[in-house]
């Protein structure tokens, strides 16, 4: 059986956006302070002893939040485009995350975004 290492980090951004085509009070400008965490898995262990350095995770995950903070989402590609959903931004930190820290023994597994204290959205992929 091969061994699996989840990590996880955790990082926040605030920002504000307006839900397209919703019919109620989000249609209008509103703002959150969005929490993000970042889940990694590893499948083999460097001569220290970890998968990957949380470190690492932190920078790049904090490196693309600082993109979305204190933004107005709909002005910033691909969000100009696409609804800022909690389901599109989760999708989106995925991509960009993965992007920068996937490679063959490491990879994004799932980003968790927070909303609010009471609700939040999974976003992962199928390998």
């Amino acid at each position: 059986m091969s061994a699996i290492y989840t990590l996880k980090i955790l990082t926040d951004f605030a920002s504000a956006h307006t839900l397209r085509d919703y019919p109620g009070d989000c249609s209008r400008m509103h703002g959150h302070n969005w929490k993000v965490e970042v889940e990694v898995i590893a499948t083999a262990l460097n001569k220290a002893g970890m998968g990957i350095d949380f470190k690492k995770i932190k920078n790049v995950a904090r490196s693309i939040c600082k993109e979305l903070d204190h933004r107005y989402l709909n002005d910033i590609p691909p969000f100009d485009e696409i609804n800022p959903t909690a389901e599109n931004i989760a999708a989106y930190l995925y991509k960009r995350i993965g992007e920068q820290l996937n490679k063959e023994t490491v990879r994004v597994s799932a980003i968790v975004l927070w909303e609010t204290d009471r609700a939040c959205v999974r976003y992962t992929e199928e390998v």
